[in-house]
């Protein structure tokens, strides 16, 4: 597709676009955010590079989106929980990120999108993976399609112990999801289950939903639907948690890795 206002290059044919052209320390006209938009629609997850956003900046591009997501337990700065800390050192006894996941999917109404923007970055490694769900549903035979099309999974969030000694903003949250979920914008299907929250299919039995769970969680990890992000500093990734997962690599311990996410409200999925 061609844009006016930026430039979008693909990562890989099926997901990921780095976009060049546009200052998100300055405020976007409605042209230009038009177009971010519809590149995100594209390609579910974009990059920019040598962003050096301040924190107002990086909350106004993402109100931009929508009302703000806030974390039910994770750490924050500058006293707004909208600003969620993302932060690995030498210290850290487990990685932001870690495993295949859809952030919060757990929440009744899981975010739309995630914003992250890293100040600090280790000198090798530290890269993160997105995965295409659309791709992953499509893929599937027309069997299991039709199998996992009227199917609803339970969503679990535990965080006990996940950010140590700071207290959560609330209750850990469970829900009801499809297994399969349509996009409100674009109308594409999409896979909605992840190893990170997702517990069981409802009404199968306990081995039978295991199986299923087991199934789609090695069919997400098929690197065909994947693209991988070498990040700098002031880089900063915008990605659709309605159709994609993403895996943060800790490969640089004891080595730090900081930054900060603005995440989006979300609608029931459906």
């Amino acid at each position: 597709m061609n844009y006016r206002f930026i430039q979008v290059q693909s990562l890989t044919p099926l997901i990921g676009a780095e976009v060049s052209g546009v200052d998100l320390c300055a405020p976007l006209s409605d042209a230009v955010f038009a177009e971010i938009h519809q590149a995100w629609m594209d390609h579910l997850v974009l990059f920019f590079r040598d962003q050096p956003m301040s924190s107002a900046q990086h909350l106004a591009f993402g109100q931009r989106f929508g009302e703000l997501h806030i974390h039910p337990a994770a750490p924050y700065v500058q006293d707004n929980p909208a600003l969620m800390q993302i932060h690995t050192d030498k210290d850290s006894f487990r990685n932001n990120g870690e495993g295949w996941h859809s952030d919060v999917s757990a929440d009744a109404e899981p975010p739309m999108a995630s914003i992250l923007h890293l100040h600090q970055t280790p000198s090798h490694g530290g890269d993160t993976l997105w995965a295409n769900m659309y791709e992953a549903y499509a893929t599937l035979s027309t069997p299991i399609q039709k199998l996992l099309a009227d199917l609803s999974a339970v969503h679990v969030a535990d965080y006990s112990g996940f950010y140590g000694a700071h207290a959560p903003q609330r209750e850990n949250p469970s829900a009801v999801h499809p297994v399969v979920r349509t996009h409100p914008v674009t109308g594409r299907k999409a896979l909605f289950v992840n190893s990170g929250f997702t517990q069981r299919i409802k009404g199968l039995q306990r081995d039978e939903s295991d199986g299923i769970l087991a199934l789609l969680f090695a069919h997400i990890k098929n690197p065909n639907f994947h693209c991988r992000f070498q990040w700098r500093p002031d880089s900063v990734a915008l990605w659709d948690n309605r159709c994609t997962q993403h895996m943060a690599v800790w490969d640089y311990f004891p080595q730090t890795r900081h930054g900060i996410r603005v995440t989006i409200k979300g609608d029931r999925p459906v």
